[in-house]
């Protein structure tokens, strides 16, 4: 069975994946935790106490970041659902990345380090291209970081055959961006799709027809709040 090894005992990766939906954290964020504590305690263990302490104590901090709720997303047809929990910094009219065809929408979502970092799809449909760039590490909230910083751009289209987009931007302090897409992967509004580690940002590219529905400043849900729609 699939998540099990040779002998029949779950995988290590499955029994992470356990822990990660019995405490409510992505799954990447256990190994860390945990290791933190058993590091901790093994310092105590030697007679380290203060600094075992502090490192037992670093671990719940490290924990929240990777905190993964439950999102409920509505059941409306024709919109986009924020990729990203944070703050809205930039709405403009672009051209999708990669092309120099007609303008789409771009909406960006900036994650500080006290956002839920876990990244959601905002539409349903099938992933076209999953493409990784390695760049720099500028502040993320800046208007040309999704062009030199290290990005993971994830091109989808729904039902109707309309192209969306959504760019995992690496910030100051995030060093590592996880997806867990590949092309012609099938995916559903509001599902788990990644995550950025430590501060970032997400730009949220879809079609001039829909809508912009949220406002500078104003603050989104991940697999929750809409950000576009087509008016009725």
């Amino acid at each position: 069975m699939a998540g099990e090894t040779d002998s029949g005992r779950p995988a290590p990766g499955a029994i992470l994946a356990r822990i990660a939906r019995a405490i409510g954290i992505a799954t990447e964020g256990v190994a860390i935790s945990l290791g933190l504590v058993a590091l901790g305690i093994i310092l105590i263990a030697l007679g380290l106490n203060t600094v075992g302490a502090l490192i037992v104590i670093l671990a719940i901090p490290i924990a929240l970041f990777f905190r993964d709720p439950d999102r409920y997303p509505p059941r409306t047809d024709n919109v986009v659902i924020s990729g990203a929990d944070g703050k809205v910094t930039d709405i403009s009219d672009v051209s999708f990345p990669g092309t120099t065809g007609s303008l789409c929408h771009r909406v960006s979502v900036f994650m500080s380090p006290l956002n839920v970092h876990v990244n959601r799809s905002p539409v349903a449909g099938e992933v076209t291209t999953v493409e990784h760039t390695a760049g720099e590490f500028r502040a993320a909230f800046r208007d040309d970081a999704n062009e030199h910083n290290e990005r993971n751009m994830i091109a989808m289209t729904d039902a109707a055959g309309r192209i969306f987009g959504m760019m995992q931007v690496a910030g100051y302090l995030a060093r590592r961006i996880v997806c867990r897409l590949r092309a012609r992967d099938r995916i559903q509004t509001g599902q788990r799709i990644g995550l950025i580690m430590f501060g970032s940002r997400v730009d949220h590219f879809f079609p001039a027809e829909y809508t912009v529905t949220v406002s500078m400043g104003q603050r989104v849900r991940a697999g929750e709040s809409i950000i576009g729609a087509i008016d009725p």
